[in-house]
């Protein structure tokens, strides 16, 4: 192989060096470097994923700029003080990471941050029922019956008229009204959906029900809305107010639609925040593994 090429490892290959890392430099991966040692890590870390985080710490502090080759597999080689295939191994975790973009023949090259692979997760929701916050209610605010209409019965393949069970909650945290809810569940008269969506009175209650028992996958979708009068006045708004909603559909085990409804979520409450390219500490904090 070229000097000045990476191979990526096969995914079945797990050898490579294991090494004490507490107090190790990586001040000779690059002159560009400028003598910078790296934080002292844990007692003892595989040595492919100590290079693989001391690189990804380099570019993120800009010793490393998107477009520039890093240094030869040799090179590190002989900086580390490893066998080819930890080389190979950490440089491979850097291309998991998309930190990187390897080139047979020319090398490794940093890459430039993409946007397009940016991914937001719904943890500020999500924490509201993992996590035991008693201030944290659920309201049902109507569970019946009904003829189900041309849109719902499209989402969950019925025919127009089929009966669904329909639900309204009103989700509160602290007192404050954060998140509408509308749902709609495919009728099975072999369950009692009402009675069961009665007795939810906590948000973990309601994510278990809306997931239903054995149902394995589902589809969310973020939407932005502006609120209607009935829905800013359950949420204590303006009308017109900006929300982000979440639609959500739940399949059964044969692909077959058995819930589609909305979370109306108040923009003023919540925000989604990812990261892109390699996250810097905080101020005061220690570099850690990635």
């Amino acid at each position: 192989m070229p000097s000045g090429g990476l191979e990526t490892p096969r995914s079945g290959d797990i050898t490579g060096d294991v090494r004490q890392t507490t107090n190790h430099s990586a001040s000779g991966v690059s002159a560009r470097a400028g003598g910078a040692g790296v934080a002292a890590r844990g007692a003892y870390e595989p040595a492919y994923v100590y290079i693989a985080n001391t690189i990804a710490e380099q570019i993120g502090s800009g010793v490393y700029r998107p477009g520039d080759q890093l240094p030869t597999e040799p090179q590190l080689r002989a900086t580390f003080g490893v066998s080819p295939m930890t080389i190979r191994r950490a440089v491979h975790i850097l291309l998991e990471r998309g930190l990187v973009t390897t080139t047979q023949g020319k090398g490794t090259f940093v890459r430039s941050p993409d946007l397009g692979e940016a991914v937001f997760r719904l943890q500020e929701i999500t924490d509201m029922w993992t996590e035991d916050d008693a201030s944290v209610d659920v309201r049902l605010l109507e569970a019946r019956i009904l003829p189900v209409s041309e849109e719902v019965a499209e989402m969950l393949e019925l025919e127009p008229g089929d009966p669904v069970v329909y639900m309204r909650r009103l989700i509160s945290r602290g007192g404050v009204p954060l998140i509408y809810q509308v749902e709609h569940v495919v009728y099975d008269e072999r369950r009692p959906h009402v009675e069961t969506q009665l007795q939810i009175t906590s948000l973990d209650g309601l994510l278990q029900a809306a997931r239903g028992e054995g149902i394995p996958s589902g589809q969310l979708t973020v939407l932005a809305v502006s609120l209607s009068p009935a829905e800013a006045k359950l949420l204590k708004v303006p009308e017109c107010s900006p929300a982000f909603c979440l639609e959500h559909l739940f399949l059964d085990f044969d692909g077959q639609p058995v819930s589609w409804g909305r979370f109306h979520c108040r923009a003023d409450q919540f925000r989604l925040t990812t990261h892109i390219g390699v996250p810097r500490p905080a101020a005061g904090e220690a570099p850690h593994a990635g």
